[in-house]
Parts: structure tokens; sequence; C-alpha cells
């Protein structure tokens, strides 16, 4: 019994195997560039002047250190931190 998901991929191959006895090549480095493209953004401002902006785990590395994954993950701890 075939099901969608076989009968799929039986016709993907079908196409495969007419492409390769016709030689046929399909240029997919244009579609890449275009899908790119569509969702690159040009710059047009500069870049912001002074300290870069702050992530919201720049915080957290303020208050509970540069280990606070690991503090994270042991509940005690972690409440014994946030008083």
């Amino acid at each position: 019994m075939l099901t969608m998901g076989l009968i799929g991929k039986l016709r993907v191959t079908q196409r495969a195997t007419e492409r390769a006895m016709l030689r046929d090549q399909i240029r997919t480095d244009i579609a890449q560039r275009v899908a790119k493209l569509k969702w690159q953004k040009p710059r047009t401002d500069k870049c912001s002047v002074g300290w870069p902006p702050t992530r919201w785990t720049d915080d957290i590395r303020q208050d509970a250190g540069s280990h606070w994954r690991q503090a994270a993950q042991d509940r005690v701890l972690w409440n014994l931190q946030k008083t």
C-alpha cells in the first residue's frame, strides 16, 4: 500500500530520472538568490553611535553572575538569588 509520503517520493524520483535522461539541469542558484534577496533589507541607515544595545541576558548576567545558566538549573539557589 502506498502512502501519500511514498507517492510524493516516487514523483520526485520520477522527475529526477527524467531530467537525468534528458540531461536537463535546473538553475536553482537564481531561485535561491531571489529568495534570499526577498528577505534582505538594504542598509540605508547609519550605524548607531555609542554603546551597542543591551540584551536581556546582560541584566541577568550582571545580577546573577556569569554562570547564571547553571544557577538557574538549581531552583533553590535561583530563588535565593531573586530575593
